[in-house]
């Protein structure tokens, strides 16, 4: 009978890893479209002030 138990723990177990998993996959991907984005927009933003840059 445990046998049976710990094989629908392990059942549950799986499901879960495998959301978890899918999760951290569209998270990652989300993340990395945005940092992208900000990259994007940063490099064709015009500098607002370009008299008082650094250089």
């Amino acid at each position: 009978m445990t046998e049976k138990h710990d094989t629908h723990r392990e059942t549950e177990n799986g499901g879960r890893r495998m959301r978890l998993r899918a999760a951290l996959r569209e998270n990652l991907k989300r993340r990395k479209s945005q940092s992208r984005g900000r990259t994007d927009q940063a490099a064709s933003a015009p500098d607002p002030d370009p008299e008082h840059r650094d250089e």
